[in-house]
C-alpha cells in the first residue's frame, strides 16, 4: 500500500520543483493519503489505489500547478488587503458617522436610522469578513499562512482597538453615536471582538482544507 502513495508524492515533488513550501505542500498531501489508504484497507491492488488517490485529491501534476499559481498571490499582498479593506470599513463608517453629526440631511439621517437599527446584522456581516479572511489565508498559504493570519489579524485590528479607546475616553462625544452607544452594546462590541480571532482560525481551517 505505500508504494501507491510513494509514487503520488514522488510526482508531487517533482511537479513542484523549487516551491519555497514544498516540504509542509508534500507532509500535508501525505497525510491525506495516509487516511485514504486506511479507509481503503480492503483494496490491495496498487493501480486502483493510485485512481482512487488521484480521484479524491487530484493527479499530482494538477496539484503542483494550483500551488505555483498562487505563488503569484503574496502573502504581503494578502495581508495588505485585508488590513486595507478593514481601514476602508472603519473609514466609511467613520465618514457617515461625521457627516450625520455635522449636516442634517434627510437622506443621511435615513440611512443612519436604517444601519443604527440593526446592529446585529452588521456585527454579523462583519464576523463573515473576518471568517473570510481566514479562509482565504488558509486556502491560499495552507500550512504556512497561520503567521501571516495572525499577523494580518493584529495589524488589521488596530482600528477597532482605536476606536474603542476613543470612545471610552470621550474623545469622540458618546451623542455621535446615538441610539446605539448603550452598556449592552458596549458589551457586544468588546465580545464580538475577542471572539474574531477564533472566527478567523476557524475559516483559516476550513480554507485549509479547502486547498487540498
Amino acid at each position: 500500500m505505500e508504494r501507491p502513495k510513494n509514487r503520488f508524492l514522488e510526482r508531487l515533488a517533482k511537479g513542484l520543483g523549487s516551491h519555497q513550501d514544498k516540504e509542509n505542500i508534500i507532509a500535508e498531501y501525505e497525510t491525506h493519503i495516509d487516511e485514504i489508504l486506511i479507509e481503503s484497507f480492503d483494496c490491495q491492488h496498487e493501480d486502483d489505489l493510485m485512481e482512487l488517490i488521484i480521484s479524491r485529491l487530484g493527479s499530482p501534476e494538477e496539484i503542483a500547478e494550483l500551488w505555483r499559481e498562487e505563488l503569484s498571490v503574496t502573502p504581503s499582498n494578502m495581508k495588505w488587503l485585508f488590513i486595507l479593506l478593514n481601514i476602508l470599513f472603519f473609514g466609511g463608517g467613520s465618514l457617515l458617522t461625521l457627516a450625520h453629526n455635522l449636516y442634517q440631511w434627510d437622506w443621511l439621517s435615513a440611512i443612519w436610522g436604517h444601519l443604527t437599527a440593526i446592529p446585529t446584522i452588521i456585527a454579523i456581516l462583519y464576523m463573515f469578513f473576518w471568517a473570510l479572511l481566514g479562509y482565504e489565508i488558509g486556502k491560499g498559504f495552507g500550512h504556512s499562512g497561520r503567521r501571516l493570519l495572525k499577523k494580518t489579524f493584529l495589524l488589521s485590528l488596530i482600528p477597532n482597538i482605536l476606536l474603542m479607546v476613543l470612545t471610552v475616553f470621550r474623545i469622540i462625544p458618546h451623542e455621535w453615536f446615538e441610539p446605539l452607544l448603550t452598556k449592552q452594546f458596549i458589551i457586544a462590541c468588546i465580545i464580538f471582538t475577542i471572539i474574531l480571532y477564533p472566527v478567523s482560525l476557524l475559516g483559516y481551517r476550513w480554507g485549509k482544507k479547502a486547498s487540498i
